[in-house]
């Protein structure tokens, strides 16, 4: 049973007293290092081994005088020898260690001198055996504590993760799978980390099973079965004639135990591997991160990629900390001078309760609970600067626990995992708490348990799972599905959230969980905050989202801007992402996290109030128009042509040389193509344009005949009746709307990594397709306009997505764009001027295409500073005082000039 720091540093000092006098390496250093052990309340000979055999650099033989699997090596000297040369012996033993066995300590010691050197943290501390008293901290690790650290990746986990997945694939290929395995894997994992965290003895669970199993494995499942059926009966319950070391686990209950399972059956190397599982110290795993890549490891697929697969903890923050935290530890701040204010505080955390409607491994339940208990923390340490005492047994009648958090998963397995990795993070600060104040504080047996519901969260009725007027904070991060990959289920699920709302079908997966929380908060002061794809805030999906929500009386509190939310692991796509947080409540201030780029820190500004496009305006929806706001003024703008030709008409620059030379008088009727992609890769198409054809042309031309017939049998083929009346026109293209005059080409589609969606002035004698929308005019005015940062801050934030690439569109981008055609002519001129050098510039770079020169990495100096000049010329022109240097202040412009002109 585990000690208290207290206890330790009594157990320390007379230690150091018995051990001050002795020399001799061998004589005494096994019972030098069992007292050791015993200063933790520690056996020494059920964690760790003395001259431990192990294999050297040249297959040299050598002997660890201490070692205690995954944990710690020692290294013991007689009094006087060089340290230096100790740790160099100790590190030559680690190259004939298994990667599991590996420690991340090393102690080097001569009986009056100790050097301890942790290797995860790359850090060494020397100090006496008189100081030993004082350097116990050093050892939490022996007490059962740990370190909470937020770290994108901790490669322990993920290490951690594949043991765990080879021992899973292990167990279906005897036959034992289902939900009997994932009980069990759930139930080690529990085992595994109560053995590092003085939850019974240190290292008993790994003792038993290298101790009571047979070597070949045939026995374990039962003596598992043992472990578990003891675990789950209070002391006083169980058998008096009990095995001894099965006494010796504690009563665990919460129900993790109490389910029977069928015995598993084990081998040799099955065995192996679950001991290889139990010498990791998990003590240092991460339950927000290793849930979800113990998730991943009942898919072989998904587990070769296993970083991609969870939420790193600096993202989950993002949402919290804004959401609930900051506040609180700003109300810490004000009232750490005042007990009872303090206290009334420890109260307010005890009252918080907390929903993830979509909680997956748990992973923000799990970082918004440990953050919860680490101010709580703080608070009981102000109150003893304050007071100088502490009363642990206060903190377990008053102090919060798992049962304050509430979660809905659509999968059993993850919700399984969701409500044990809460009770481990809960021991880890339990464990902190006794760190810090010197007493040994647990929570066993169980009492309480987290509120993790397995169901589909979109036909659940969450009132049921918490009253709302008990529930003070909903957060998550609902799945990221489009409305083109929905599921017949996740359709129907959407039509159960959002049938009512008109145009519902365009909306994301996602947006389902903002309707319902914004129906589940009506009268009530719960604050929400969801991460979500950025494409909730752009495009079609505003005004049937946004518009109901600002219906229900939504207000946006804080939101971060778009930004990248992935992490390194080889193979993970990209997603960009947004997080907002809103409730029925008028925000004091709004915060607003703005990014320079998607990869790029948040910058934090208060703002007056936040728009459904996230920036810093009133609450206005732009609706898209088939004609432009500001009237005939502006040119029209049209989709480009559409062939529907099966390909026939179309060819590539050698395709079309020899068409032509088989067919000469075809060559009168080839005119060069624009497709988005040509037009930007500078690849050269044509196609057979034939409006002025003549019948007896055609008739002539027989290659061209066979391939109008090869269109018309296409046509009349297709199941929609639109194209089958196209048949009756099979030489034209399906859709006609070439501009009469020279025209400014718009690629629909662009990668976001081009500061600038490259833009053309073509001649009419260009055909432009429909993967292009042709602005009718020539004046380099608008083309100058368009290309602009001005308009890109526009597309950016108005436009949709495909994926994360561009997406120019007519009636939602261009049509409500507001062009400053009130500019003075002198103005406009400059920006016409500003334009054709852009143009000038590039024609200097005839054999690179569009993509060459707008590589942001590789982008010519002169075509950029050629662009900075059209900027800044184009900024002019919109008549106002403000430093137009972000996207933000450009947007807040022009939803300014958007509402004066529709009058909205």
């Amino acid at each position: 049973m585990s000690i208290s720091m207290n206890e330790a540093r009594q157990r320390s000092l007379e230690f150091s007293k018995k051990w001050e006098s002795e020399e001799r390496e061998h004589a005494e250093a096994k019972s030098f290092w069992d007292d050791f052990f015993n200063i933790f309340g520690i056996t020494r000979k059920r964690v760790a081994s003395f001259e431990e055999p192990v294999k050297k650099l040249g297959n040299k033989q050598g002997f660890i005088d201490l070692f205690w699997k995954g944990v710690m090596v020692v290294e013991h000297k007689s009094r006087g020898e060089n340290l230096d040369k100790a740790y160099s012996q100790a590190l030559d033993y680690f190259s004939g260690l298994t990667e599991e066995e590996l420690p991340r300590y090393v102690v080097v010691s001569d009986f009056h001198n100790f050097r301890f050197y942790d290797l995860v943290n790359s850090t060494s501390t020397e100090f006496k055996l008189t100081q030993l008293y004082n350097k116990l901290h050093l050892f939490g690790f022996m007490l059962g504590f740990t370190e909470t650290v937020i770290q994108e990746e901790n490669p322990a986990d993920i290490k951690a993760a594949i043991l765990m997945g080879k021992l899973h694939d292990m167990m279906i290929e005897n036959g034992y799978s289902g939900h009997k395995l994932e009980v069990l894997l759930v139930r080690l994992l529990f085992c595994f980390f109560a053995d590092d965290t003085a939850i019974w003895n240190k290292g008993h669970f790994t003792y038993y099973l290298e101790n009571k199993t047979r070597q070949d494995g045939s026995d374990l499942g039962l003596h598992l079965s043992a472990v578990f059926e003891v675990l789950n009966t209070p002391e006083d319950k169980r058998l008096k004639n009990l095995d001894e070391d099965l006494q010796m686990f504690r009563y665990v209950n919460g129900g993790l135990f109490s389910e029977s399972l069928p015995f598993p059956s084990f081998n040799a190397e099955m065995r192996e591997l679950l001991l290889r599982c139990s010498y990791f110290n998990w003590s240092n795993i991460s339950p927000a991160v290793f849930g979800s890549l113990f998730q991943s490891v009942m898919n072989k697929d998904v587990r070769q990629n296993l970083g991609a697969h969870y939420t790193s903890e600096k993202n989950i923050l993002k949402s919290i900390k804004p959401l609930f935290l900051d506040d609180l530890y700003e109300e810490f701040e004000k009232v750490r001078g005042n007990t009872q204010q303090l206290e009334l505080l420890l109260q307010k955390i005890n009252n918080i309760k907390i929903l993830d409607p979509a909680c997956g491994c748990g992973n923000f339940l799990i970082v918004a609970y440990r953050e919860l208990r680490l101010l709580e923390i703080k608070i009981h340490k102000q109150i003893f600067n304050l007071q100088r005492r502490i009363q642990l047994y206060s903190i377990d009648m008053g102090g919060i626990d798992v049962d304050s958090m509430y979660g809905i998963e659509v999968e059993e397995w993850p919700a399984r995992i969701a409500e044990v990795a809460l009770w481990l993070v809960d021991h880890q600060m339990n464990m902190k708490l006794s760190e810090e104040f010197g007493e040994y504080y647990v929570r066993l047996p169980l009492k309480k348990s987290p509120n993790i519901i397995f169901g589909n969260a979109l036909e659940l009725a969450w009132e049921e799972i918490i009253d709302p007027e008990k529930l003070t904070y909903i957060v998550g991060n609902p799945p990221f599905i489009s409305k083109q990959n929905r599921t017949a289920q996740q359709n129907h699920d959407m039509s159960l959230v959002a049938g009512t709302i008109r145009g519902y079908g365009k909306l994301d997966y996602v947006t389902a969980w903002y309707l319902k929380a914004a129906n589940y908060i009506q009268d009530t002061n719960i604050k929400v905050a969801f991460v979500s794809t950025n494409s909730i805030t752009q495009g079609e999906q505003v005004e049937p989202l946004w518009g109901y929500m600002l219906s229900k009386g939504i207000k946006i509190h804080f939101a971060h801007r778009t930004f990248k939310w992935n992490n390194d692991a080889k193979g993970n796509a990209s997603v960009y992402c947004v997080i907002i947080g809103f409730s029925l409540i008028k925000p004091k201030k709004c915060i607003l996290y703005d990014y320079e780029t998607p990869k790029s820190e948040p910058v934090e500004q208060i703002a007056s109030n936040i728009n459904p496009y996230l920036i810093e305006f009133k609450d206005l929806l732009i609706k898209s128009s088939r004609k432009h706001i500001q009237g005939s003024k502006i040119p029209a703008i049209a989709f480009g042509n559409m062939p529907n030709d099966d390909s026939n008409f179309l060819f590539t620059n050698d395709e079309k040389n020899h068409f032509v030379k088989i067919e000469p008088s075809a060559e009168k009727f080839m005119k060069p193509i624009y497709s988005a992609l040509q037009f930007i890769q500078g690849e050269k198409r044509w196609c057979l344009w034939l409006t002025d054809i003549t019948p007896r042309e055609l008739n002539s031309m027989s290659k061209v005949k066979e391939r109008v017939e090869n269109v018309r049998k296409k046509r009349e083929q297709s199941t929609r009746a639109a194209t089958r009346e196209l048949a009756e026109k099979p030489y034209l293209f399906g859709e006609i709307r070439q501009p009469a005059t020279d025209y400014i080409l718009i690629p629909r589609h662009s990668s976001e990594n081009r500061k600038y969606i490259p833009m053309g002035v073509i001649s009419k004698e260009h055909i432009v397709s429909d993967s292009c929308l042709a602005v009718h005019s020539e004046d380099l005015f608008y083309f100058g306009v368009l290309t602009s940062e001005m308009n890109m801050a526009w597309i950016r934030q108005i436009c949709g997505r495909i994926k994360s690439d561009y997406r120019y569109s007519n009636t939602i981008g261009y049509n409500t764009f507001p062009f400053p055609i009130d500019a003075d002519e002198k103005l406009k001129n400059q920006v016409r001027f500003a334009a054709q050098e852009v143009l000038d510039i590039r024609n200097k770079y005839l054999d690179q295409s569009l993509a060459d020169l707008y590589n942001p990495l590789f982008m010519p100096i002169d075509l950029l500073r050629a662009h900075k000049k059209l900027d800044k010329a184009v900024d002019k022109c919109y008549k106002t005082r403000k430093d137009l240097n972000s996207d933000l202040k450009r947007l807040n412009l022009l939803f300014e000039l958007y509402s004066e002109i529709t009058g909205r």
